[in-house]
This record gives C-alpha cells, sequence and structure tokens, in this order.
C-alpha cells in the first residue's frame, strides 16, 4: 500500500461507539421499511382518534345550538304568558258587567269602568304607561299631529286635544297619540266689529 492511499481512507470510527456499531451491522432496507410502516400506523391511529374527537366535539357543538334555538323558540312562543294570565280578569269583568248589563244600563257603564281600571292596573304591572298629551308642549317623540288650531288661550306648540292615546312600554314607544296641536294666532287675523265703523 503507498503512502497515498493510506491518506485518501478515512480514520476508522473508534470502536465501541453507535455510528462504528452502525457501520458494522447497517440495517437491512427490509427493516428500515418496517419501521418506517410501524411510526406511520401510529401516526394514522393519532390522526383518526383526533378526528373522531374533532366529531364528537362538533356534534356536541351542533346539538347545543340546537337546543339553544329550541329554547329560544319555547320561550318567544310562551313569552306572553304571564299578561295573557293577568287580562283572563279583566275578561271574566267585561263578562259580568255584560251580564248584569241586560236590562240595566247604568250597571254596565260602571262594569266596563271597573274592567277599564283593572286593565289599566294589568299593563301597569307590565310595564305599559299612557302618553298623556293635554296642555303637555308637543312632542314629536310622543305625539302624532292630525290638526293645529290657532288658540288665544293656549301657548303655540302645545297639545289642546287628544284623540286617542299613545302608550308607552318600558319608555319604549308603542302607539303615539294622536293630537290636536295649537299655533299663535296670526297678526292679520283681525277681527271685524259687527257694528261697523
Amino acid at each position: 500500500m503507498s503512502d497515498n492511499d493510506a491518506k485518501e481512507q478515512p480514520p476508522a470510527e473508534a470502536a465501541g461507539t453507535p455510528a462504528a456499531e452502525e457501520a458494522a451491522n447497517p440495517p437491512s432496507l427490509q427493516e428500515e421499511i418496517d419501521s418506517l410502516r410501524q411510526k406511520l400506523a401510529e401516526r394514522e391511529s393519532e390522526a383518526q382518534l383526533n378526528y373522531d374527537r374533532f366529531l364528537r366535539e362538533r356534534a356536541e357543538v351542533e346539538n347545543f345550538k340546537k337546543r339553544v334555538q329550541r329554547e329560544q323558540a319555547e320561550n318567544l312562543r310562551f313569552a306572553e304568558e304571564t299578561l295573557i294570565r293577568d287580562l283572563l280578569p279583566v275578561i271574566d269583568n267585561l263578562e259580568r258587567a255584560v251580564e248584569s248589563g241586560e236590562g240595566n244600563g247604568r250597571s254596565v257603564v260602571e262594569g266596563v269602568q271597573m274592567v277599564i281600571k283593572a286593565l289599566f292596573e294589568v299593563l301597569a304591572r307590565h310595564g305599559v304607561k299612557r302618553v298623556e298629551a293635554v296642555g303637555s308642549r308637543f312632542d314629536p317623540g310622543h305625539h302624532q299631529a292630525l290638526a293645529q288650531v290657532e288658540s288665544a288661550e293656549h301657548e303655540p306648540n302645545h297639545v289642546v286635544e287628544q284623540h286617542h292615546t299613545g302608550y308607552l312600554l318600558h319608555d319604549r314607544l308603542l302607539r303615539p297619540a294622536l293630537v290636536t296641536v295649537s299655533t299663535r294666532k296670526s297678526p292679520a287675523t283681525v277681527e271685524s266689529d259687527p257694528r261697523g265703523d
């Protein structure tokens, strides 16, 4: 062996190191394929478990959504239950007023007044308030003007007549009050003296 041959060969691995043992006993190609197949099977099994867990959690979320939607629909369907239950005695009073009013008009009026009072009490318990308009300043947020009249007795832009009552539900307008609003008498309007000049 020449000096050149000795220089080209890599130094020998120290005996007993892992690299030396691997070099001495290289794994066969089949063993390496089997090892890779085993790792792949483990990863596929893990991926399948994760996918199954994802599907279960997704199904739970969908079931929760459906249950919440059902409960909301049920709550909306029966939201008026308390109000209606409170109105039933009012209906009873109306029926009694009609029964007692046969042949006696005064008792009918008194009965209907009692029913109106009871109805307003029920509505008040549920947050309904009347919009009292007559004498107050015109408020387009609560009143709807049907007409304007010139008035010397009332300040301009004040409600002088209410045609039907407005109602609020917890400070939200249910229905505006229909009103007639005062305006200032125009200076051009001069009343003529009926006696003449």
